[in-house]
């Protein structure tokens, strides 16, 4: 572990006493947000993120190192294992490096090689390899054996140059070698399979392509390997062939004889039988990893958006579930988020019973005091929209259009069927609109992050990573605006630091028969709820009705302490201190320094009694699209709209600008210099301005640009 330590603390450019702390904090079964939140003085203020990479790179070295440990067990099997090779695999740093060490000694299956090693060929390869000897028929004759298949002097010969190429693609120096030329100067080359230009039309890009991979970015890495998969398009990845043989040729040509002739033929056969085949494989998974990686991290960032989107918070919402044939699904609900109400209308076509729905509508107001109405964005959503906007309501009534991406999810999972067993999934779909105008967050964690839609290539991509990635965000979020653990859904709780499902459900059980919990001490009743969890677990759930006014904030209860000695020393109350500013400017945060509580703690402190229990979140901001558009049709180049950002890909952002279609801003009509990274210059669910530069009505893709309208 010291090494790991050491290694990790150089990565990451931080102190060795930081990575040693984190790993311990970690090994004692301590979660991120945790160690972020209330472990600064121990980490020296790491953030998530690098908290995160430590754990990640310690799980690496690990699994590189069970590797090591199984390689080097194999090679002492087989007795063939020198302190010269064994000092090698030790001192090897990457999982490539060890496994160009292992392959000479790998079990191999039947090769040619070994093949010919079977017949008797190997002194004779031994012979031609030194090159000494420019009579190669004279030597290779005596090895004619037809007995064993060798039945002739070029059999001899071919099977010899064989057992030299094999030699020749386990030679680690070359393979380090060309592996960086690989790296380098390998290039991707995609070609139309045959017969498949119209039907793998949409990979037309792709049809004769060509660039460095090294330059390659991850959608078009992800375009291309799913193209191929797809059976549309045909794909290489190499150098140049000359200079790969080149080095190959230097290596183990040394004479200008025949001897040499016929190594030279065995380079030029292991480059394109063994190693090129090898080192494609290498590049491609090198490739893909890193296209990987980009594309999660775009998908968590949009994640992240959308999970700490603006909440319009406790209200009775009227939430509907638009659509024509089949009408749409209306739904009220009281401030908690509880179905009080539910029916179809029909406003729309072929029905259009206008007129009864806006009746019923204005009806469902009054009674259930509605106070803000969501509406889902799919089929029919800038219909109703529309609609609603035409009411005249006897007082303000918030209409606000909600992404439904995932909500049919929800309604048809296990966790919809379990809280409304009594309904189908139109009505649960409803709901879902409607909770996550409410809270988005408290809504989302329950369905699985995959289903949101907010990826590029999703399916394409390395799902346990993804998963991994997914889940670390969705509980960064969580913790990170807090939990009311009074009203809040055994699938919200479980995703707080230490909880998990089990305990959550235990929670909700304790809840439902105990009633609300009155303070965070509470916690301490419900089943295997332990010291360890509620050190975990406490400062991140909120009591807002306590009578312990801390218990409703982020203050942790192992600082409660270090809050009633401020209090005392201004001879006040804890209330009193949370709600005066000038008694906190008084305080001399110095005074309260113990070995246990440091300042960045102390800051931390002052700062959440300033706003005790607040959601950092931002305040909702309403929004409403263009009149008159409403689809394709009504669109001119030219045109200024307003739109929402749906979506950020590595190659621009998706809008929503009212209509069925989403337009593209590509990165190259962000600004007026180009954006590499959009996720650095829009948001998802960010308000825009833009222009229309470009309108295809055949392929329905509309083409937007912020150049000019910032």
């Amino acid at each position: 572990m010291n090494k790991y330590i050491k290694k990790i603390a150089s990565e990451l450019t931080i102190a060795i006493e930081q990575v040693e702390n984190t790993i311990g904090l970690l090994k004692d079964g301590a979660t991120v947000p945790f160690i972020a939140r209330y472990r600064k003085e121990v980490t020296g203020s790491l953030d998530e993120v690098q908290i995160t990479s430590i754990r990640d790179r310690v799980l690496q070295l690990e699994d590189l190192d069970k590797r090591r440990e199984s390689i080097l067990n194999s090679i002492k099997e087989q007795e063939k294992l020198t302190n010269d090779l064994e000092k090698q695999i030790q001192e090897a740093e990457t999982m490539s490096e060890l496994e160009d060490l292992y392959l000479p000694y790998r079990p191999k299956r039947k090769t040619r090689a070994t093949i010919a090693k079977v017949k008797g060929l190997e002194p004779l390869a031994k012979m031609v390899m030194s090159q000494k000897n420019d009579d190669v028929e004279g030597m290779a004759s005596r090895f004619v054996n037809k007995d064993k298949d060798v039945n002739s002097v070029e059999d001899a010969l071919a099977g010899a140059r064989d057992i030299i190429a094999e030699w020749i693609s386990e030679n680690k120096y070359v393979r380090g070698k060309i592996r960086r030329l690989f790296t380098r100067k390998a290039k991707i080359t995609s070609k139309v399979a045959k017969g498949k230009e119209e039907e793998g039309n949409k990979y037309q890009n792709y049809f004769d392509w060509s660039e460095l991979i090294l330059k390659s970015p991850s959608h078009r890495i992800l375009a291309m390997f799913r193209g191929e998969k797809e059976g549309f398009l045909k794909l290489n990845i190499a150098p140049a062939e000359e200079e790969a043989v080149e080095i190959l040729e230097d290596r183990f040509v040394r004479s200008d004889n025949e001897s040499g002739d016929h190594v030279y033929e065995a380079v030029r056969d292991s480059y394109k039988r063994l190693i090129k085949p090898s080192m494609e494989t290498e590049i491609r998974a090198m490739a893909k990893e890193k296209a990987d990686t980009y594309a999660i991290q775009v998908f968590a960032d949009n994640l992240r958006q959308l999970l700490m989107a603006s909440p319009l918070g406790e209200k009775n919402v009227l939430a509907i579930d638009p659509g024509f044939n089949s009408g749409c699904k209306l739904v009220c609900l009281d401030r908690q988020g509880k179905l009080l109400y539910n029916e179809t209308i029909y406003p729309h076509p072929p029905q259009s019973e206008v007129k009864k729905a806006i009746n019923k509508i204005f009806q469902l107001v009054n009674a259930y005091k509605i106070e803000a109405i969501a509406i889902g964005n799919g089929t029919a959503g800038r219909e109703t929209e529309n609609m609603f906007r035409r009411i005249h309501f006897d007082k303000d009534v918030t209409v606000v259009m909600v992404n439904e991406s995932g909500a049919s999810v929800y309604s048809a999972s296990s966790v919809a069927r379990e809280e409304f067993p009594d309904y189908d999934v139109t009505v649960r779909g409803s709901v879902a609109i409607g909770r996550r105008l409410m809270d988005p967050l408290a809504e989302l964690v329950k369905i699985d992050p995959k289903s949101i839609g907010v990826g590029q290539y999703q399916h394409d991509i390395n799902q346990t990573a993804l998963s991994k990635s997914l889940d670390d965000t969705v509980i960064s979020c969580v913790n990170f605006v807090g939990v009311e653990v009074n009203t809040a859904s055994k699938e919200l709780l479980s995703h707080v630091s230490g909880v998990g499902p089990a305990l959550a459900k235990n929670l909700v059980e304790y809840r439902n028969k105990n009633g609300a919990f009155n303070s965070r001490d509470e916690l301490k009743n419900v089943p295997r709820f332990g010291d360890k969890v509620f050190e975990q677990a406490a400062g991140f759930l909120r009591i807002r009705n306590s009578k312990n006014p801390l218990d409703k904030s982020a203050v942790h209860p192992e600082s409660y302490y270090v809050v009633e000695r401020m209090a005392s020393n201004l001879k006040c109350e804890i209330s009193d201190l949370i709600s005066s500013d000038e008694l906190r400017k008084k305080l001399n945060l110095d005074d309260f320094v113990t070995e246990k509580t440091g300042l960045p703690t102390l800051k931390d402190i002052i700062d959440e009694l300033a706003k005790p229990g607040r959601d950092p979140r931002d305040k909702i901001a309403f929004f409403e699209f263009a009149k008159g558009i409403h689809s394709i049709d009504d669109l001119e180049t030219g045109m200024l709209l307003p739109g929402i950002i749906t979506n950020v890909t590595a190659f621009g952002a998706f809008v929503d600008i009212g209509i069925k279609q989403n337009g593209l801003i590509h990165v190259s009509n962000m600004a007026n210099k180009y954006v590499s990274d959009p996720n650095k210059y829009v948001k998802l669910n960010q308000k825009v301005e833009v222009k229309v530069i470009d309108i295809d009505k055949i392929r329905k893709r509309i083409q937007l640009s912020l150049k000019d309208v910032e």
